[in-house]
């Protein structure tokens, strides 16, 4: 009667599927094998990940020993390449031994002779020894190698972010380096959640889906947790940090994709609620959803279509049970309608402009000449956090405990991140992006005509508009009309400069 056999392979990671020892190789080798032997191969189990010492956590094994207890009646040879890809840990290659002898299935490997007899079972326990000393050796190596070059700047990502991309360095190794589209289509995505322009991360997560070159899952969404962990990652930044590896943050190697100051405003941002909710049922059909709210309850309105005799009808209402307008509804047009006539009277006239202009560049020309001062405050303040650091570590070497260890490496891991933000401002303190002609024209283009974007229908624009004028929900009851809305600072500001220019 032919034996039977079943073929275990196995390769630490999927990218050495590609090389010699890849899954592909280790199968042929061992089909070579079975065939001289005179074995029927019927099934064969491959892994492709490590799983470190603990064959339970590949998949690959756990489904042969279930083939094993599915085929009890059958004693099968189960034939591997090599003695390290069975398992690379003496106590774990001991039980995998015990659990394949009382299945009945006799091990055979190419490079390896089984012998049962003591001086065997030495030979194999020592093999086996080696083989985990040779894992944990190269895990030690592994980890060492990756400190030193995170001390020194570089990310150590076997997978770079979204993004970046790797690049040979001139002092050795790799250093990430802008990959475009993606790298602009990533800084807007979180310039845009610092500014506010995105709410929250479901709005970053939804621009991010309208890009067709920006990588996606199979049903063309991204999963929130993608955009949380891409919110917090420091290395767009320019930063580097290892919480595994007890790797402080500090300034990388590479160029970071938006400033410390937008990383920072990121950081305080993620559990703060924004004023405009983002809900998945916010249709462009209403654009005001979620902006405007019942003047008696202050609960924001919702909005649909109801059905008329034949057609159905958009409206706006409030869903606040109790309230003396609940259920009362408000046409679209006539909302909109006066919600345009809000925004037109929010409109500057050409002498407030003029004004405005005017004290707009005699700030700007003051700020120019503290810019100085500022720098040397700010190096100040550096040094100020450098004395506090200098003064903790010499405390840890006067504390035993634990707990208190703890503590101060967590304070001087925050003071580490306010000196390397400190730093950044310091060296772009009287630098600024753009001339005061570009940074004036663009703002005040949008603060003296913002109906010209409302106007324009796009929604994104509108939703914009919104975030960027209105700085609480505006208060709305049913055939009055709007109540004084709170308007954000810049319109405050040329609302006074408006009743200081009146005769």
């Amino acid at each position: 009667m032919t034996q039977k056999a079943v073929i275990y392979c196995r390769v630490s990671g999927r990218k050495q599927t590609k090389d010699g020892s890849g899954l592909n190789s280790q199968e042929h080798r061992c089909r070579q094998y079975a065939e001289a032997k005179g074995y029927e191969v019927e099934a064969v189990f491959p892994d492709d990940v490590s799983g470190g010492g603990d064959f339970m956590k590949r998949k690959g094994m756990v489904a042969l020993l279930g083939y094993l207890d599915a085929h009890s009646d059958t004693n099968y040879v189960v034939i591997f390449d090599d003695l390290k890809r069975y398992a690379r840990d003496v106590e774990f290659h001991l039980k995998l031994a015990r659990m394949m002898q009382e299945r009945g299935a006799a091990r055979e490997c190419l490079n390896f002779r089984f012998e049962d007899s003591p001086e065997g079972k030495l030979n194999e326990t020592v093999t086996a020894a080696a083989g985990a000393y040779e894992r944990e050796s190269m895990a030690r190596q592994n980890r060492q190698k990756s400190i030193a070059r995170l001390e020194q700047g570089f990310a150590v990502q076997s997978i770079p972010p979204v993004g970046y991309r790797y690049n040979r360095s001139s002092v050795g190794g790799q250093v990430l380096e802008r990959d475009e589209p993606n790298a602009s289509i990533v800084q807007e995505a979180l310039e845009g959640y610092a500014t506010g322009r995105f709410a929250s991360h479901v709005e970053v997560r939804r621009f991010l889906e309208t890009h067709p070159q920006f990588p996606k899952a199979e049903n063309g969404k991204i999963h929130k947790m993608f955009v949380i962990r891409m919110l917090r990652q420091c290395l767009y930044a320019g930063f580097v940090e290892s919480k595994a590896f007890g790797v402080s943050i500090r300034k990388g190697k590479h160029s970071g994709l938006i400033s410390a100051d937008t990383y920072e405003r990121i950081l305080n941002r993620l559990d703060q609620k924004a004023y405009a909710p983002t809900r998945k049922d916010i249709k462009q059909d209403f654009p005001l959803r979620g902006a405007v709210c019942c003047s008696e309850c202050n609960t924001i309105l919702t909005a649909g279509w109801c059905k008329g005799k034949r057609q159905k009808y958009p409206y706006y209402f409030c869903r606040k049970k109790g309230c003396s307008q609940y259920g009362r509804m408000i046409r679209r047009d006539v909302i909109e309608r006066e919600f345009t006539e809000l925004l037109a009277d929010l409109k500057p006239s050409r002498g407030v402009v003029r004004s405005a202009a005017r004290m707009f560049a005699d700030l700007w020309e003051h700020q120019a000449g503290q810019a100085k001062a500022v720098a040397d405050s700010l190096n100040g303040e550096i040094r100020n956090i450098e004395g506090k650091i200098d003064q903790l570590v010499e405390n840890t070497l006067h504390v035993s405990k634990g707990r208190v260890l703890g503590a101060i490496e967590a304070r001087i891991d925050q003071l580490e991140r306010e000196k390397l933000i400190l730093q950044e401002k310091a060296a772009n303190s009287g630098r600024p992006i753009k001339s005061f002609e570009e940074m004036f024209e663009h703002s005040m283009s949008f603060l003296t005509n913002p109906c010209k974007l409302w106007d324009s229908g796009c929604f994104d624009l509108q939703r914009t508009v919104l975030k960027l004028v209105f700085s609480e929900p505006i208060k709305y009851r049913r055939k009055e009309g709007f109540r004084t809305p709170q308007t954000a600072l810049p319109f405050q500001l040329l609302n006074q400069i408006s009743h200081s220019t009146e005769p």
